[in-house]
């Protein structure tokens, strides 16, 4: 009895294994975009901070929009000239390439004062909060 118990034992730990690893290397190429655009975002009385990691893209290749209280920070990226030996073997990779996006909610912004800059990688965008007579709200009182 002891002996088909530890084998149901080994079987179930063979089988959890066999799942973890199966997880782990599915999972593995469905890494969410979003671990590759890792992003930091502050706020303060005046503004909003936007800084996103977007090391090997060119400025030209990243396209931000504002709308609808809405940020989009689109970045596009070819293939790697490196990857590699002389023969084309790669044998493991991790960079990226192709289009990638983010989005964030960030209410209130006065669109036109956006300030975007992308230094060492690092794109930061201040976004500038509305006074509170840029509001469009138009309180009324009733009579």
């Amino acid at each position: 009895m002891a002996n088909e118990l530890q084998n149901r034992n080994n079987l179930f730990d063979s089988l959890m294994n066999m799942r973890n690893w199966m997880n782990d290397d599915f999972f593995s190429n469905l890494t969410p975009v979003a671990d590759h655009m890792k992003t930091d975002v502050t706020e303060d009385d005046k503004n909003y901070t936007v800084k996103i990691d977007m090391p090997g893209f060119d400025k030209k290749d990243i396209h931000i929009n504002y709308a609808n209280d809405i940020l989009t920070v689109t970045g596009h990226r070819d293939t790697f000239d490196d990857d590699g030996d002389k023969d084309g073997n790669v044998l493991h990779s991790e960079r990226r390439y192709g289009q990638m996006s983010r989005q964030y909610r960030l209410p209130d912004v006065n669109k036109k004062d956006i300030k975007a800059q992308y230094k060492n990688g690092v794109l930061t965008i201040t976004l500038p909060k509305m006074d509170e007579t840029d509001d469009d709200e138009n309180h009324i009182d009733i009579e």
